[in-house]
């Protein structure tokens, strides 16, 4: 039995070279890119839509009723920014929730995850769309109620009252952004809408009256819960300027209730298998 030897064949003296041929890497897709498409998918769906809709809609008609049911001779800008805040601090936290459960629950999660194997940059335009989406809404927002401001002035002819300064509006905002932040991370918890959704309801609804009533009872929950229940703290950003133990305070619990959530929802995605 013969062995047949093959030996590279050649032309014009030269030997022709049998290696593969080499495949191109593509770049990378720019975070840019990446931004624009999960800030996109946000307002494609009818349901994306709206939600992104009512905030306008709930923040003029929450002006409309400040006008027509409140006491014309004390509104101020302050009274209308009251009105409109109360919607922002339900619809926001459910952007923030949807931004992420939306690829489970649309069953999009394998074709996002696919097209950009990278989940923390999925994560993280996905958390920077719903930031900005807050800040924004928040400016929209407040720009009716200041149309609401003079709308009322030019019906009772009484003078235009702003009676906002600049901080307690940066403090509006980000009670809000925490809130939306909140949710993002109630999201990314549990990568379901309505478990999140509830999830969230029940830290701002439930948990300060289960609060209050060991406050009651319990003199070193009195002296200590704004430690720990992080409504305590954010819900003071609305009306009154914190104190330097009051920032430390809500700096605890957000990390408690926001970012410790966040980094175990954010393992949870790295590890979970995307079906």
């Amino acid at each position: 039995m013969s062995t047949a030897t093959i030996t590279p064949s050649t032309t014009g003296g030269s030997a022709v070279s049998a290696r593969p041929r080499e495949r191109s890497v593509p770049d990378p897709i720019p975070f840019g890119r990446v931004l624009g498409v999960e800030l996109r998918k946000m307002f494609d769906t009818r349901s994306g839509f709206w939600l992104m809709a009512s905030i306008v809609i709930a923040s003029v008609i929450a002006t409309t009723l400040t006008i027509l049911l409140g006491d014309r001779d004390d509104l101020t800008f302050d009274s209308f920014a009251a009105s409109v805040g109360s919607p922002m601090s339900i619809v926001l936290p459910i952007i923030g929730v949807l931004a992420v459960t939306s690829e489970w629950s649309q069953r999009t999660a394998l074709t996002t995850f696919t097209l950009v194997p990278s989940r923390r940059r999925v994560i993280g335009a996905k958390l920077v769309n719903a930031l900005v989406i807050g800040a924004v809404s928040m400016l929209v927002a407040l720009g009716v109620g200041a149309v609401g401001n003079v709308v009322s002035s030019a019906i009772t002819g009484n003078t235009a009252v702003w009676d906002i300064p600049a901080w307690t509006f940066a403090q509006i905002v980000l009670a809000n952004e925490l809130g939306m932040l909140l949710g993002f991370a109630l999201g990314l918890l549990f990568r379901s809408s309505p478990a999140a959704i509830v999830g969230y309801f029940v830290v701002n609804l439930v948990l300060p009256g289960i609060s209050e009533a060991l406050a009651s009872s319990q003199e070193w929950w009195a002296d200590n819960a704004a430690w720990f229940d992080v409504n305590s703290t954010r819900f003071l950003l609305f009306d009154s300027k914190l104190t330097s133990e009051e920032w430390l305070q809500l700096g605890v619990t957000s990390s408690i209730w926001i970012l410790l959530p966040l980094v175990i929802g954010l393992g949870l995605v790295m590890r979970s298998e995307v079906k």
